[in-house]
């Protein structure tokens, strides 16, 4: 390889690097209303298919319930996995039943709309909307953690 080629590809990955720390990686403002709106779009249209539902009240309950732990637990393993990726310490056993929340409150909505006696488009609904609130909680989290991140580098 001779010199010229060198200084160029040294040129490109300098120029790479350079780009990369310019760009502050703020998530953009249409992501982040974006983001927000499928989580209240997505939690408002689960309870109100609950008020509507012609179902007994513990059953609402209970899908209530797993719509929160849902929440929670997506949340908690967002935050875990961005903790480990940020060289935070986080335990094993923190990090592994926010996993094990997160699967478990997806099962068991899973068995419950399996067992319900409710139209199979009625479980659908359930099924996407839970699916879409869990995925913006995911998504609003991050979004709050990259803004808080970026605002205090600023600060300093």
């Amino acid at each position: 390889m001779d010199n010229q080629s060198l200084n160029e590809k040294n040129a490109l990955n300098f120029a790479k690097k350079e780009k990369k720390e310019k760009f502050d990686l703020r998530p953009t403002p249409a992501f982040i209303s974006a983001s927000w709106s499928a989580l209240f779009i997505g939690m408002v249209s689960y309870c109100i298919g609950l008020w509507n539902a012609n179902m007994w009240l513990n059953e609402k309950g209970y899908y209530f319930t797993l719509l929160l732990f849902g929440l929670f637990s997506v949340v908690s393993v967002q935050k875990s996995v961005r903790d480990r990726q940020e060289g935070l310490p986080v335990t094993d056993a923190y990090y592994g039943i926010s996993w094990f929340t997160t699967i478990a409150s997806i099962l068991l909505l899973t068995i419950g709309l399996w067992n319900a006696d409710i139209e199979l488009s009625e479980k659908g609904f359930y099924g996407m909307s839970f699916a879409l609130s869990l995925f913006a909680a995911v998504a609003v989290q991050k979004n709050t953690r990259d803004v808080k991140f970026l605002d205090e580098r600023e600060e300093k």
